[in-house]
Parts: C-alpha cells; structure tokens; sequence
C-alpha cells in the first residue's frame, strides 16, 4: 500500500515539475511580449505560429551551445552551482497544496522558508567560483539584499502563522473562505510582494544585473545551459511567488481554475513592474528593507499576536 502512494507522489510531483517548467518557457514569452508592446514593438513573433515556439526554440540554442568555463575558476562548485539553484527552485513547488496524493505536509510554511534561504548560497558560490572581480562584486550585493528582504518575508509569515496558528499552507484556504486576507492586511500584503520582487531579484531591485557597472553580475562567466539553468531557476521562482501571494492574499481556493488565473495576473504584474520602473539606488533598498519594512513587520507581529492571544483567552 505504501509503495503505490509512493509511486502515486513521485508521479505526481514529476508531472507538477514538468508543468512548472512549461510554465517557466511560456513566461519568458509572455515577458518579452509584454515588454515589447510596453515599448511599442513587436515580441517575438517568427518561430511558430504568432512566436509561440519562441522558448523552445531559446532553450534548443542554449543547450546547444559550447559550454566555456574560466581557467581559473573553481571547476566543481562553478559547474554544480546552477544545477542546485535550479533543483532548489523545483523543490520549493513540492509545498503546493494539492488536495490529492503529494506532498504537502503540515509544515509546509517551515520547508519553504528553510528552502528559500538556501538559494542565496547558490548566488553566493556561482560569484566566488567564477574567480572574476565582477561575477563576485554582483553576488555580494546580491546576497546581501536577499538576506535583508528575507528578514521581512519572514515576520510577514510570522504574523499569519499566530493568526491562523498553523504551518500548513493548505489552511490559508480554509481561513480566506469568507473574507480574503487582501482586504483584511493591506500592507503586508503590498509589503510581501515588495519582498518578493526584491528575493528573486526583479526589477526594480535587480542590482546583480546592474550592467553598466557590473557586467551582469554574479552571472557573467556562465554561457550555455549553465546561463539556462540559473534563468529557469529565477523565472521558477517568480512563479512560485506568484503561486503564494494568490494563496496567502487572493482566497487561495486550489480547486478552482480561477486561482491559476490569479497566478498569471500576479506574474503579469512582475513584468509590469519591470517595464516600468527604473531601478532603486542601494543605499534606498537596503534602508527600506532595515529601517521601514522591519519596524513595520514587527508591528504588525506584535498586533497578530495581541489578537491571537485575546481570541484564545475567550475560547478558553
């Protein structure tokens, strides 16, 4: 009984990751389009009909492409550094609340932060092995803005944890039944999705991409399928973020097809923003992450820990 359960959660999750990187190609298309009409262009539209084989034709060409690597690089770690971010990436869907056999567990909330910090060790070391000046200059500041936003993405979940005490994702559904937490916690809400823009380094926060003065960053020795690997990786997590914010704020219902079109507005709204926005100054970002979303988050956690405590003194 066991090992079909277990052959039914591999399946499963192959087929969840197997859809979240069809998921990843569409978005780069829908970015570039989106961009392109900001811009007053055309998106891709020459590989398929209206550009639709775009990314898979992207993706042929990458892979295909000779694999250089720095003489002096650290061969090893330079090489598997992508390939863990990516597999980190994919892992973190493996808390998606389905209803069926998966696997979602009660502390699925625990799993994604432990997971996410991960990540930065996987920017840090793809800038240090690279043994270039700026591939390290770009993971540095990297690192460093995502630990801060990391900071207030925690206490945000922090605060939802003591007012639905429970680190099952699956129960953000069970409480938006009547009223989404949107309209209940405006500005965690706005807050969360600042954070999340700021973890996946996103316009307006992409400073490891600054490329007048950085050349790229952390990313400018990889070419071919290890460049691939890292964008996978960083379009994975837009779509995982988007896939929270719907179900932290938007209801969350998972079993309705109007939560996956939430998740496509929400990811529509990222490269909204990077058309839009220039990028923030560093000394802003990290004043913003340090002296107003942490006294903020901090509020806020005290005031749902108030509240928590008073609804189970009248329970009691």
């Amino acid at each position: 009984m066991y090992l079909k359960d277990l052959i039914l959660i591999i399946i499963s999750s192959l087929i969840l990751v197997i859809c979240v990187l069809v998921g990843v190609a569409f978005l780069t298309l829908l970015e570039r389009k989106v961009l392109g009409y900001i811009q007053i262009r055309k998106g891709p539209n020459k590989v398929g009909f209206l550009g639709i084989l775009q990314p898979f034709s992207d993706a042929i060409k990458l892979f295909t492409k000779e694999q250089t690597y720095p003489l002096m690089s650290n061969f090893n770690l330079y090489y598997l550094s992508p390939v863990i971010s990516l597999f980190l990436s994919l892992f973190l869907w493996m808390v998606m609340p389905f209803l069926t056999v998966s696997l979602n567990f009660s502390l699925s909330v625990l799993f994604f932060l432990s997971l996410s910090s991960l990540g930065v060790y996987t920017v840090m070391l793809s800038g240090w092995s690279s043994n270039s000046a700026y591939s390290l200059l770009g993971s540095l500041r990297a690192v460093a803005q995502t630990i801060s936003y990391e900071v207030s993405f925690a206490l945000i979940f922090l605060s939802f944890l003591f007012l639905t005490l429970s680190v099952n994702l699956l129960d953000f559904m069970k409480f938006q039944e009547f009223i989404w937490f949107i309209f209940f916690s405006l500005p965690l809400c706005m807050m969360l999705l600042v954070s999340g823009l700021a973890e996946t380094n996103r316009t307006p926060f992409d400073f490891a991409e600054g490329e007048s003065e950085l050349v790229s960053g952390f990313n400018v020795e990889y070419s071919s399928g290890s460049f691939a690997m890292i964008f996978l990786a960083e379009y994975s997590s837009i779509l995982f973020m988007s896939m929270l914010f719907s179900l932290m704020f938007l209801g969350g219902n998972i079993i309705s097809l109007f939560f996956f079109v939430k998740i496509g507005l929400v990811a529509f709204f990222w490269i909204w923003v990077r058309g839009t926005l220039p990028r923030f100054r560093y000394d802003k970002l990290m004043y913003m992450a340090w002296k107003s979303y942490l006294s903020v988050t901090l509020n806020f956690l005290l005031l749902f820990f108030s509240v928590s405590l008073m609804i189970f003194a009248l329970l009691v």
